[in-house]
């Protein structure tokens, strides 16, 4: 019997520590930590890694302090188009969805897509209908909109007019979430849900929910959560790159994600983090920007989170 473990990350490039009171730190926090227990009740009574990742990105998505689900960010249009994958070790079975606009929780659509084993992708209305057809909860696409989410608009938008765009903080632009499991029976699962960046284009689409790109995993080798700049993660397809070099080339878990934060995706200038989970032994989550949320429980059942380097032990699971 393997040993389980689960990991998550909430959006590389968080804020400065004076940029947001000390009650919204203690809450994102919480909300990740609820997030992982969520997807560690389901470890410890025998269930999959897949509905293990399912369960605690669907935590995140409900809350506004990330972006994804509830408290996405907005398109240059002022609503919201939301991505999402999951994707399965076991089999390399895989769901995907983008610009989605209706559906309340993406990774279970996503989920949804997965379990019909008829299409990897679906995206747009028709994702939408999907969602209604499988009895998933349905919101108005204003339902996802928070003040935070308005107020970075509008600030990029002020930076745009002036000129001083490229410079906004990683945070300002974009954020994901995204959560890695390995089960009982040593099977490894990920998932990603996002917002895509603020005041994207509308119709953009990011590496969130293309396979191998922000999301993979495979048993034996690893599961893999991407966040930053989207655009550069597809070109370099970063989460199929932890598996490869692991795989061909022997590296391990953590040579190969340091390798592919620090090097591959560094080399591009942008913001870069994930989190990844092996075949044994615990989560890694490398970022190169100011801070990241992450968080993971240990092999040994030890809760811990983190916005910037100090970690925060929260006990056991």
């Amino acid at each position: 019997m393997a040993e389980i473990a689960i990991g998550l990350h909430g959006g590389c490039g968080a804020l400065a520590h004076d940029l947001q009171s000390a009650e919204d730190w203690a809450e994102s926090r919480q909300h990740m930590a609820d997030a992982l227990r969520a997807g560690w009740h389901i470890l410890r009574l025998g269930g999959s890694a897949l509905d293990a990742v399912q369960a605690t990105v669907v935590v995140l998505e409900d809350s506004p302090h990330f972006n994804a689900g509830h408290g996405a960010a907005l398109t240059e249009g002022a609503d919201h188009e939301l991505d999402a994958s999951i994707m399965d070790g076991a089999t390399l079975a895989a769901g995907a969805v983008c610009t989605v606009r209706r559906t309340r929780n993406p990774v279970k659509l996503a989920r949804a897509v997965l379990d019909s084993g008829r299409v990897v992708m679906l995206g747009g209305v028709a994702a939408d209908r999907f969602a209604e057809l499988q009895g998933l909860e349905m919101v108005p696409n204003t339902w996802f909109t928070t003040q935070r989410r308005i107020d970075a608009v509008r600030t990029l938008k002020e930076k745009e007019a002036t000129g001083s765009f490229i410079p906004a903080s990683e945070a300002e632009k974009h954020g994901t979430v995204g959560a890695v499991a390995r089960d009982a029976d040593g099977h490894l699962a990920a998932a990603t849900s996002t917002g895509g960046f603020n005041n994207k284009l509308e119709g953009r689409i990011g590496d969130s929910p293309i396979i191998g790109a922000g999301t993979y995993a495979r048993d034996g080798v690893c599961a893999v959560s991407c966040t930053g700049q989207g655009e550069i993660f597809i070109r370099r397809v970063a989460a199929y790159d932890i598996a490869a070099r692991m795989q061909y080339a022997g590296q391990a878990l953590d040579a190969a994600a340091h390798a592919v934060v620090f090097e591959t995706l560094s080399s591009h200038a942008i913001g870069a983090g994930l989190v990844a989970l092996g075949a044994e032994g615990n989560p890694v989550a490398p970022y190169n920007t100011l801070g990241m949320y992450r968080g993971w429980i240990t092999t040994e059942g030890q809760l811990v989170v983190a916005t910037h380097k100090d970690l925060h032990p929260m006990g056991p699971a």
